[in-house]
């Protein structure tokens, strides 16, 4: 299995650059198996917002790698809940620090906003304040 970087990923989903985006369309739909760390998906999140991509659309495309048969991202099941979360408007990066902590009892932040988004979306683990 190989894993890919941010920018072979972005490349596949943007299109931006025609050359790269074959290569990485062949590398995604080849026959050796594909992963990424989680934290390529942080850093594709800016890329795409950075590119004025919608959080709609940004999740929409990570579904999209995520259902490619020969793509198999490490820790899919904290990917979901980042995703799930994202949509629902916490920030990505938020929601991916929120889903690596799973298994912990409480989160602790000082962000008020951080705070307030998962109330509203009933996480867990719980975040409040210290």
């Amino acid at each position: 299995m190989i894993a890919l970087d941010t920018n072979i990923l972005a490349r596949y989903l943007l299109n931006d650059s025609p050359a790269q985006a074959d290569i990485a369309e062949k590398l995604l739909h080849g026959s050796e198996a594909c992963t990424a760390p989680i934290t390529v998906f942080l850093e594709l999140v800016w890329v795409l917002e950075c590119c004025d991509c919608e959080r709609a659309e940004i999740a929409k495309s990570i579904r999209l790698l995520c259902g490619l048969e020969n793509f198999k991202p490490q820790n899919l099941d904290a990917l979901a809940y980042t995703l799930h979360w994202y949509e629902g408007g916490m920030d990505f990066g938020d929601a991916l620090h929120l889903a690596m902590s799973a298994k912990e009892t409480g989160f602790k932040t000082f962000d008020k906003a951080f705070v307030k988004c998962a109330r509203t979306l009933e996480t867990h683990p719980i975040v409040e304040l210290p």
